[in-house]
């Protein structure tokens, strides 16, 4: 018996665990690439909102307070935990690339399934407070205190989108729907209440601009991963269609780290890389917009271009492990012309 098998147009295809040794160094990959992305997600919040130092007084920067040293030192030593307990996962576990690969876009799809939850449940809740704030319902219903407080971004953001977000992680968990259909459909109801309330009725109000704004990004930036699953992004081909299944395998793999995992690191890096940076400065001040009456979500839309890089690079290692077997010539891979899986 040999590692190879051939299929009828003659080209090989190699047997599920053959040459195990070398998929596990792209599965190492792969996984450290994820680890990583956790880590310094995990220390962002650590640094930024707990007010832990951070790793730089290791390298021997400024850190944030007069904490001692040895808590940078534990912040850099969760790189090295995670980074252990991808390698020992790899080691321990025999699976395939294109299993690890389905593995990796499950938890993506979790992910992505969890923020379209969110902005939806976000978006109704907010606008419902809105609306009973411009019409002077809400201290019947809440208190004037309680009202006076749903008024203050920094009440508003803790106190009310926070827990629904945690709602949508437990909805995400018991559904298995990503529901991108369903948001476009309801961004085009919010335009078309726009519509008429201005029309119809002469009634227009910020929260609902608000609300189309907050959903279109959300459906635009949350169903890029999805898209690239699905391989529904435009592709200028000129020499990819009449490329070999292995060919292909390269161009993606090489793909997927230089132009798509890259890509997706600087804009993490960028975007957290300080406390004044284009997400984190946002997001730690609960961002509104100027109208006063309009949605409190203006700094969840800043941490929308987080969600995108973190489920973009996730799906990139995906994509990287499904190429490599492409070019290992493991079968079950995805027929790229088709969007179909073999």
């Amino acid at each position: 018996m040999t590692a190879l098998d051939t299929v009828q147009d003659g080209s090989p295809v190699m047997k599920p665990g053959a040459n195990p040794g070398s998929a596990r160094i792209f599965r190492l990959f792969g996984w450290i690439v994820l680890a990583i992305m956790t880590a310094f997600l995990l220390n962002n919040y650590l640094t930024y909102w707990q007010d832990l130092p951070g790793i730089g007084p290791v390298f021997g920067a400024r850190g944030n307070g007069s904490l001692p040293i040895l808590w940078s030192w534990l912040q850099l030593g969760l790189y090295a935990l995670l980074i252990l307990a991808a390698i020992a996962y790899v080691l321990k576990n025999s699976s395939t690339l294109r299993e690890d690969s389905v593995r990796i876009s499950n938890i993506n799809v979790y992910l992505i399934r969890a923020a379209f939850f969110a902005v939806l449940i976000v978006g109704l809740v907010d606008s419902a407070i809105s609306f009973l704030r411009i019409e002077g319902f809400l201290p019947a219903l809440t208190g004037e205190q309680l009202a006076n407080d749903l008024g203050r971004a920094q009440f508003r953001g803790p106190y009310v989108h926070m827990p629904l977000i945690v709602l949508s992680l437990v909805i995400a968990a018991f559904t298995r729907t990503l529901g991108f259909t369903w948001l476009a459909l309801l961004v085009v109801g919010a335009e078309l209440l726009i519509v008429i309330g201005r029309f119809v009725f002469s009634y227009e109000q910020a929260f609902l601009a608000d609300l189309v704004r907050f959903w279109y990004a959300a459906l635009f930036l949350f169903a890029s991963a999805y898209t690239l699953l699905e391989e529904g992004h435009v592709r200028v081909d000129v020499f990819y269609a009449g490329m070999q299944a292995k060919t292909k395998g390269y161009v993606n793999a090489v793909g997927s780290v230089i132009l798509g995992m890259s890509l997706c690191a600087v804009v993490l890096f960028i975007g957290f890389g300080g406390k004044q940076s284009i997400i984190n400065s946002p997001i730690l001040a609960y961002e509104t917009t100027q109208a006063g009456f309009g949605l409190y979500v203006k700094y969840l839309m800043a941490g929308f271009l987080g969600v995108f890089a973190v489920s973009m690079l996730i799906q990139f290692v995906s994509y990287f492990l499904d190429a490599v077997a492409d070019i290992r010539g493991e079968p079950g891979g995805r027929d790229h012309d088709s969007h179909t899986v073999q």
